[in-house]
């Protein structure tokens, strides 16, 4: 037997490490982070699609939150589209004549600063169980798609393109063979995508396209030039007319159009379109003229670029809905518009909107915090808190018990929530507080009061706010120097000083330094950034429609990174390329611009990682997207900067690099998000793997690991929050280098396990699929260990404790807690169907046996829960264990330490347990060991009380076999000893109506008032453990009425046995029981 596994142990994975087999992710299949939420503010809505003739089956696309669908009206909601490999959604269409066909295509079309890119169009034919690539990769972003409804092999796709690099697959595709095959059928250039494409209701061949011409740099955005414009064909796609002047469109350039063709009458189309001047135009001969009917600016301009959809009432051709910032409507055919869902209706910035063409009253809208319902035309909206795809900027940690987490969202403010807690069910939405509003940023702890935090919002807009008491100071940075104007990015950077808990910086195109918590600042560097005044017109951004609104600030400072192991040594990253690092806490600063082999001079910077375990170590992630460039770039220096080295590249991971992280314990664990999901590197970076288990190739935007716990913090820019709880078994692996794990049986170190007290949920007794119940953290002891599937033994065993609700989608994961967490029994191996015995032997601190457990488990990884009790005794009236039943649990360990032998056919390992009591209530020894004592002075009784529940239950079965084999006898003796049967099963019961009660068969619910033994042994127990104190007088006077009416009854049964009982044996045995009849011949 080996003792209890260490770090130092972990070593023994491979004895030739050179000539190892590399370890797989694949072999982690059971173990998967938990998806926390938030979903009461949800995520940006971009696509909506609902089956006509069964409005509850709906499907929904986020931004960066893959496909997710409901055939329940939204009572649940499942993803559908998490095994592909991306998640950024442009378009959803169903196929109405068979809705089993569902059309999908990536990229999101309103492109902002923070949009997601795509990669081509993906089709389902079983309702979004599998789908299947189509084709169209280059398109990049594809925020249209139509379906012919005469022939559904035909489809358009209109294709907004990459916003931020020219390229000639923007425009308009048609298929004509279901997606094998795809044409372009219309192009202006290559800085002019699709923004809109409508096809008429009465004409499947005619179709009006809005061709745009949009372009973004990193500090700019443009709308409208020479290749926008309205075009329409009558002849699906062979021919298109581009609508000028002579049509009624404005003169000069156009930018982005909305447009809708109404279904009541034949002719009638609208558009929304950008210009010079901006108008909202009617059509009544199907889009060949035009006239302006509105040119009002406060009704028919607000952000182009991000909203510029209308939509028809499919029953009054005069009735239009407008979708914004705000909703508006129309009755009168677009001469004016009323507001229907105001800025601080449901949220604000509107993208999608489905109307039921059977009934119009049935709207469905979404918008960039989810989506509402309405049944009434949007008079009334209920908004959906079940759909979990925030897009959260960064993430941080306290370290409070249980710990909370912290972040920032895109247009969603701030929040402050559990990553578990110690309340019975899941984590509601309800439990996160909001401690910001805006688009929310980093959220950053005070490390001297975890009440306090620091939040951002855009414009660098800082604060620090207590989250319990609300209590908030403006800290945003100033200088009194008139003639310089501060850059903030819009995501700015902030930091902690590491040693100065009264230090903190944040960036603007400088660097500023505050020593009492952001009341006061100082500037403590030059301008970091290029300065390039051609590239601070943020105040003429937007092209026809200005939009400015700091999203487009730049020569800015986008992180800050102070070493926690040197003093003064501060690291900077810049948006227009710059790195930075002074070593004398700001005094005199080196760029690194240009001397990075390999990146690109000019490339994002946002994020910056300084090594725990060597001051001149770093790592830098960067990123160039918004030049075209989708390559990741993390590049490591060891020397403080003299000499690079490129450990991210695109041959290693997928997607362009957003965010990495060195474990602060094991320096060869490597985490690095991508676009594209999370990677994980075992060898220091050398090679990397993709972690997919339980996680989609989301969006990975941030990184921490809350250190106590050794738990993995993921923030996603789509999928809102995620944990993956105790890392420590991947530590183990690295440091092995990444080798594979070549024992039979290997145990990980575990984390320390709190015997918490869990109290009930406020707002809400019962969990209901209207609510949101995030996966809580499971209770009890983990205990994980991975079973090596090459040395498997050859018997194997169907898994009885697989865990309730596995594989149960984000939106409706099983409440937290739950059954099966005790005793060893359920486990995290989803989708394990068969499973190998593992026995488990639990040694207490002087090495004496207190509890055999056995788990069924799978092949690879997996974690198991002991809840934290020792061996049992069988309790009165349960069944006589069979050979080889599992042994019963007892009390509740004290807190200590524990070890635990996992044994596995001929091998074992061993981990230490450390038990700790919860820290809110304290340790309690004496009490525990004041109630132990008297628990055990009750013992005996229940023992004798089992040993005559067991009697009788012989005596009974007795009594029953004589009942049968007299059945069907006659004679004076055989009637004798049937009556003498009947007394005795008499007598019997009326003993067990003295230890259990009388049975009350009346119809209905009963109850029974009944003072029964089995009460009075029952409330001793009860009332000793009901609470925290040594028992007193009255637990004594219990355990003694116990003891009394036990030994009482124990009495009257000897008395039983040894007179009427034994003279019925006697009379049994006396009697001549004849059981065969006379067989005459046949």
């Amino acid at each position: 037997m080996r003792k209890y596994i260490s770090t130092a142990s972990v070593l023994l994975f491979s004895a030739a490490m050179a000539m190892a087999q590399k370890f797989s992710l694949d072999d982690l299949k059971n173990w998967k982070p938990r998806n926390i939420g938030p979903a009461g503010m949800s995520g940006r809505i971009t696509a909506i699609d609902a089956v006509i003739r069964d409005p509850k089956t709906i499907y929904l696309g986020a931004a960066s939150g893959g496909v997710w669908k409901t055939t329940n009206a939204g009572a649940n909601w499942t993803p559908v589209f998490d095994e592909q490999s991306l998640l950024n959604i442009g378009s959803v269409a169903i196929q109405q004549s068979n809705t089993d066909v569902i059309w999908v295509g990536t990229g999101e079309g309103n492109p902002r600063n923070s949009m997601n890119l795509g990669g081509g169009i993906f089709k389902s034919l079983d309702g979004g169980k599998t789908w299947k690539a189509m084709g169209l990769e280059k398109t990049i972003c594809i925020h249209r798609i139509v379906i012919d409804p005469v022939n559904p092999d035909i489809v358009y796709a209109g294709a907004i393109g990459n916003p931020y690099a020219p390229h000639p697959e923007k425009g308009v595709w048609k298929t004509t063979d279901g997606g094998d095959t795809w044409k372009q059928i219309l192009k202006t250039n290559d800085t002019t995508g699709c923004a809109d494409l409508v096809m008429d209701p009465f004409n499947p061949n005619k179709l009006i396209a809005n061709m745009w011409q949009f372009y973004r740099t990193p500090y700019s955005s443009k709308s409208g030039g020479p290749g926008s414009g309205l075009y329409i064909t009558v002849d699906g796609g062979k021919t298109w007319k581009k609508l000028t002047e002579k049509e009624g469109m404005p003169k000069g350039e156009l930018g982005r159009i909305g447009i809708a063709f109404a279904r009541s009458l034949a002719g009638r189309v609208y558009a929304k379109v950008e210009a010079s001047k901006n108008g909202f135009y009617r059509s009544d001969d199907g889009g060949f003229t035009w006239q302006l009917v509105n040119s009002n600016p406060s009704q028919v301009t607000d952000r182009p670029f991000y909203f510029q959809e209308i939509y028809v009432d499919p029953k009054n051709e005069n009735r239009i809905y407008d979708i914004h910032s705000t909703v508006t409507m129309s009755e009168d055919g677009g001469k004016s518009f009323n507001t229907l869902i105001p800025y601080s209706g449901i949220h604000p910035d509107h993208h999608a909107w489905w109307i039921n063409p059977e009934d119009p009253n049935f709207i469905i809208e979404g918008n960039d915090g989810g989506i509402g319902i309405s049944r009434d035309r949007g008079m009334n909206w209920v908004f959906d808190e079940k759909i979990p795809v925030g897009q959260f900027y960064h993430i941080n940690t306290d370290n409070e018990l249980p710990y909370h987490v912290m972040g920032g969202m895109q247009d969603n403010g701030s929040w402050h929530g559990p990553a578990y807690t110690w309340i019975n069910g899941g984590i509601r939405n309800y439990y996160w507080d909001n401690i910001g509003g805006g688009d929310g940023f980093d959220v950053m702890p005070d490390p001297d009061d975890a009440s306090w935090v620091y939040s951002m919002s855009q414009q660098g807009n800082v604060g620090r706010r207590n989250w319990k008491t609300g209590e908030s100071w403006y800290i945003r940075p100033f200088t009194a120097d008139t003639s310089i104007r501060l850059r903030f990015n819009w995501n700015a950077a902030i930091a902690q000083d590491p040693f100065d808990h009264q230090t903190i910086y944040f960036g603007s195109q400088f660097v500023h330094k505050s020593t009492d918590k952001g009341a006061d600042w100082e500037i403590i560097s030059p301008d970091l950034s290029t300065n390039n005044k051609e590239q601070q017109k943020q105040d003429e951004n937007g092209g026809l429609t200005l939009d400015i609104t700091g999203a487009e600030n730049y020569n800015t400072i986008l992180c800050i990174e102070p070493s926690p192991l040197e003093k003064g040594l501060i690291w900077v990253g810049t948006d227009d390329g710059n790195l930075q690092l002074t070593k004398d806490g700001g005094k005199n600063w080196i760029n690194f611009r240009g001397k990075i082999p390999g990146l690109p001079v000019g490339a994002w910077i946002p994020q910056i990682r300084a090594s725990k375990y060597n001051a001149g170590e770093v790592l830098v992630i960067a990123n160039d997207y918004r030049r075209g460039d989708f390559k990741p770039y993390i590049f490591r220096s060891t020397d403080y900067g003299k000499t690079w080295s490129r450990i991210v590249d695109e041959n290693k991971v997928k997607g362009y690099a957003l965010c990495a992280l060195q474990d602060p314990v094991e320096k060869n664990l490597l985490f690095v998000g991508t676009e594209h999901g999370l990677w994980i590197s075992f060898d220091n970076g050398s090679s990397f793997q993709q972690w997919k288990n339980g996680y989609p190739s989301v969006s990975t935007y941030d990184l921490a690991i809350q250190e106590r716990e050794a738990d993995l913090v993921i923030a996603t820019f789509g999928r809102s929050l995620w944990v993956l709880d105790d890392i420590r078994p991947l530590r183990a692996i690295a440091a092995a280098n990444g080798n594979d794990i070549d024992s039979p049986i290997t145990v990980f170190a575990t984390p320390d396990t709190y015997q918490a007290q869990y109290r009930a949920a406020t707002g809400y007794e019962w969990s209901v699929n209207g609510l949101w119940d995030a996966e809580n953290r499971r209770r009890g002891a983990p205990v994980s260990f991975f079973l090596n599937p090459v040395q498997k033994p050859k018997r194997n065993m169907t898994a009885s404790n697989e865990a309730p609700g596995n594989n149960r989608p984000a939106a409706v994961a099983p409440r937290g807690g739950g059954r099966g967490q005790f005793g060893g029994q359920g486990n995290n191996g989803r989708n394990a169907n068969r499973g190998d015995s593992v026995k488990v032997k639990i040694y207490n601190d002087k090495n004496e046996l207190i509890r055999n457990l056995q788990w069924m488990a799978d092949s690879g990884f997996n974690r198991m829960y002991w809840g934290m009790e020792e061996k049992g005794e069988r309790q009165p009236g349960s069944p006589k264990p069979s050979p080889g039943s599992p042994e019963p649990g007892g009390y509740t360990v004290l807190p200590g330490t524990y070890k635990l032998v996992l044994h596995y056919g001929g091998d074992s390992d061993s981990v230490q347990v450390t038990i700790k009591a919860d820290p809110r209530i304290g340790e309690q020894y004496a009490v525990k060991m004041a109630q132990r004592k008297m628990l055990d002075r009750l013992q005996p009784t229940a023992e004798k009380l089992t040993d005559i529940i067991d009697r009788l239950n012989d005596a009974e079965e007795i009594c029953n076999k004589m009942t049968a084999q007299l059945k069907d006898l006659k004679g004076k003796d055989i009637d004798s000893l049937r009556k003498s049967t009947t007394a005795m099963q008499k007598e019997l019961t009326s003993f067990r109506e003295m230890i259990f009660g009388k049975p009350d068969n009346r119809q209905g619910l009963t109850r029974s008032t009944d003072l029964t033994i089995m009460n009075m042994l029952r409330m001793p127990r009860q009332y000793i453990l009901a609470k925290d104190v040594a028992p007193g007088t009255h637990e004594e006077e219990l355990v003694k009425n116990a003891e009394q009416a036990v030994g009482n009854l124990a009495g009257q049964l000897n008395t039983f046995f040894s007179g009427p009982w034994k003279a019925y044996q006697q009379q049994v045995e006396s009697t001549k029981i004849d059981l065969f009849k006379q067989l005459q011949p046949l």
